[in-house]
């Protein structure tokens, strides 16, 4: 392809066989390309960042952990798909509390790898019942402490509406609104599970039970 606007994929995984199902998905669609596939994140920084999106095996063979292979991918500049067998659930729980957009089963329908990848190459959250179920049993989070009018801005902002629809929708004002996310932030990052951007809104009320995930209607 080589079209300066193409979405950039690239692949860490230690299996051949994947790699080239997320190959043919890129080749399916005519905004991706797929650039290459590594064996671990050290060889995939460590040369200048030709990719939008990384999809990421959960448990490489290199003794990384989810969250340091999800930090040094982001750090690179890439939006994070973990890809995982399910057969560590304290590892998807890991990958969970990181900034990666979504974790998909490797035994999942290529139609459902699909959405995903299309999904995060937007900056999307790629839902699925992997993340939710991590969620739901995750012992380290501890749900914010939000006034009902906290948790519906939230709910309606971080579905997807924008600050002046939610002000319209609650019958106040823009800088009500504003003032709301203001305190929302600041009481994530207090309890130490920031959510700065409107993914990470979206994520922290998936968490906390303010939005449905996949699995939960």
């Amino acid at each position: 392809m080589g079209s300066a606007e193409a979405v950039r994929i690239a692949m860490v995984d230690d299996h051949e066989l994947v790699g080239f199902a997320v190959r043919s998905i890129a080749d399916d669609l005519p905004w991706m390309e797929f650039t290459r596939h590594v064996a671990t994140v050290a060889a995939l920084v460590d040369r200048g960042r030709d990719a939008d999106v990384v999809v990421l095996d959960l448990n490489l063979r290199d003794g990384t952990t989810p969250a340091e292979n999800v930090a040094a991918i982001r750090d690179w500049g890439a939006e994070v798909l973990v890809l995982t067998s399910a057969e560590d659930p304290y590892l998807v729980r890991e990958a969970s509390r990181t900034a990666a957009l979504g974790i998909v089963r490797k035994s999942a329908p290529l139609a459902s790898l699909r959405e995903a990848l299309i999904a995060v190459s937007r900056g999307e959250p790629a839902l699925s019942t992997e993340w939710a179920s991590a969620l739901d049993t995750d012992p380290l989070l501890d749900a914010a402490p939000l006034t009902d009018r906290e948790r519906e801005v939230l709910s309606l902002y971080a579905s997807g509406l924008g600050v002046k629809q939610v002000a319209t929708q609650l019958y106040v004002s823009d800088n009500t609104i504003d003032d709301h996310l203001r305190r929302i932030r600041h009481i994530y990052q207090q309890i130490g599970r920031p959510a700065a951007t409107k993914v990470e809104l979206y994520q922290r009320g998936i968490e906390d039970g303010y939005l449905p995930a996949p699995g939960r209607g």
